[in-house]
């Protein structure tokens, strides 16, 4: 029963704030028109961005229920902490998705504003993990999120994966 409110929880939440964040909000201020390329690769780029942010955000969402047995959101945390998947190469691959895939966008759509609004949404991540996250966490697994902080950083992925 828990891994079940797990997965019904993640998937709520997967809509409710990704899916606003990455989805809606990029689509209201362009409503996925193509303005003219911002330079010559950026469609490519924007892309590129899109494409690997998806199964990222999808696949630690997924971690979170089945592994975690919680989700994302502060109502229902993980009872385990999860460095599987994509979390051994970095701690915070939620928030490295979504701006992924706003940044995608705004290089798809050739959009300024999707760009800058993507810059305030990784900026708002920052502060709940520098203040809120990383804090409890800590408190949460002690040891073990020491160790896994101290291996694995916080936004830029490693070249290779941690086996903690």
């Amino acid at each position: 029963m828990q891994r079940a409110a797990a997965i019904i929880g993640s998937a709520i939440f997967l809509v409710i704030a990704p899916g606003t964040l990455a989805v809606y909000v990029p689509w209201y201020l362009t409503h996925w028109h193509f303005a003219p390329p911002l330079f010559p690769i950026a469609r490519v780029l924007g892309t590129a961005l899109i494409v690997a942010g998806l199964p990222i955000l999808l696949d630690s969402f997924a971690r979170f229920a089945l592994q975690g047995l919680g989700t994302p959101a502060p109502v229902m945390p993980p009872k385990r902490l999860v460095v599987t998947g994509f979390y051994r190469y970095v701690r915070n691959p939620i928030y490295v998705a979504v701006t992924a895939l706003i940044a995608g966008q705004g290089l798809l759509f050739g959009s300024v504003t999707v760009l800058g609004y993507g810059a305030i949404v990784w900026a708002g991540f920052f502060l709940v993990v520098v203040a809120q996250e990383e804090p409890a966490l800590g408190e949460q697994f002690g040891d073990e999120y020491k160790r896994y902080r101290a291996n694995v950083r916080r936004w830029l992925p490693r070249i290779t994966p941690w086996r903690g």
